[in-house]
Order: structure tokens, then C-alpha cells, then sequence
């Protein structure tokens, strides 16, 4: 009776488990070690702040919302064909402050809202 190949198995088996078994101890020991390398950072990060250190609201009150209307900023034109536009030439931003700041409002015989299909009269 030959039982050459039947050891070469169980051998090889053998050697497999014995592989996963030690990869399986480096794989834990890296999580473990990244695990405590965090634990020592966050001991050195400063603690977060306090109830009496939390922003509070100034004394008037919130800030409010600031509305204004906007006219576009238009870019200007080249003298010349060969002439080309620099930035600084171009300004800071694409819109600038209107000059009339009053917004339109809701007139009666108006529509009351985008798309509602009626004619808005009463």
C-alpha cells in the first residue's frame, strides 16, 4: 500500500492552514497597531471646546439677511483689433450694486404666481 501522495496532501494542507494562520496574526497585529497609533494622536490633539467657549449670539441679535438688486458688470471693448484685455482691465466682479434698489412688487391685476395659467385679473 502507497500512501506517499496522502502524506504529500495532508503536508501541503497542513503548510496552507499554517500560512493563513500567520497572515491572519499580521493582519490583526497591523489593525491593532493602527488602532493605538490613533488613540496616541488623539491624545494629542487639543479637546474640544467647552459649553462656556461655544460662539454665542452678539448682543443686538442675529445678523439678517442683506438683499440688493445686481445689474451685470459689462466687460469693456478693445480699442483695436491687436489690442487684448488684461485682467486688471476686466474688474473684480461680473455684477456691481443697481442703480435703483427698489424691487418690484406685486401689483393687483397681476398674475399671483409663476405659471398659474390664469390672467390675474379679479
Amino acid at each position: 500500500m502507497d500512501t506517499t501522495l496522502q502524506q504529500l496532501a495532508a503536508v501541503g494542507s497542513g503548510a496552507g492552514v499554517v500560512v493563513i494562520v500567520i497572515c491572519g496574526l499580521l493582519i490583526t497585529s497591523a489593525l491593532v497597531g493602527a488602532v493605538l497609533l490613533g488613540i496616541r494622536v488623539r491624545r494629542r490633539e487639543p479637546a474640544p471646546p467647552r459649553r462656556s467657549e461655544q460662539p454665542t449670539l452678539p448682543p443686538d441679535g442675529p445678523v439678517r439677511e442683506e438683499r440688493n438688486m445686481r445689474e451685470p458688470n459689462e466687460v469693456p471693448r478693445a480699442t483695436r483689433d491687436a489690442d487684448r484685455l488684461t485682467p486688471h482691465q476686466l474688474g473684480n466682479a461680473p455684477s456691481r450694486p443697481g442703480r435703483n434698489q427698489s424691487r418690484p412688487r406685486w401689483q393687483r391685476g397681476s398674475s399671483g404666481s409663476f405659471g398659474s395659467g390664469g390672467s390675474g385679473a379679479e
